[in-house]
């Protein structure tokens, strides 16, 4: 790849950063197949998510008080689903916050590329799962909000 086109995947990579909100982001039902014996959520890719998962991680025996998160990403985009109890998630774009509780295994937050991200006020016993657009890498994370809100500009 070239030096000019490597520039040139990088603008468009901040024009996505600043125009995405947090009115991109939404609670999407996944499904929820119940039956006497238990219910089942079924997550698949090209059925029910708006990207290909590529990661999946979860979270999980969080300490009372603690906040994960703090980060926004480039390009990765995420379904966070509160597989067991419950947490809050606020999403930042850099103009408006919004704050969306998650309760439910079958409800998915999906949250789009270019927002701050924080969950915190997790129940006890509580597991967040997340899925992901992208393998792990560093170079996509902003991990300092001053750098966040002078990429949003």
């Amino acid at each position: 790849m070239t030096t000019s086109e490597i520039l040139k995947n990088l603008k468009q990579l901040l024009m996505e950063l600043k125009d995405n909100t947090v009115y991109d982001c939404s609670v999407i039902d996944v499904s929820k197949i119940h039956n006497e014996a238990g219910n089942i959520t079924v997550v698949e890719n090209g059925e029910n998510t708006p990207f290909d998962v590529k990661r999946i991680y979860y979270l999980y025996d969080i300490p009372g008080g603690e906040v994960r998160g703090g980060h926004a990403h480039y390009e990765l985009e995420q379904f966070i689903i509160a597989a067991s109890g419950s947490f809050d998630v606020v999403l930042d774009d850099g103009k408006n916050k919004k704050r969306v509780t998650l309760n439910r295994p079958n409800l998915a937050l999906h949250i789009v590329p270019g927002l701050w991200r924080e969950l915190y006020n997790f129940s006890s016993g509580s597991i967040s799962m997340v899925l992901a657009s992208h393998v792990y890498d560093e170079s996509d994370y902003i991990r300092d909000y001053k750098q966040f809100l002078d990429c949003k500009k």
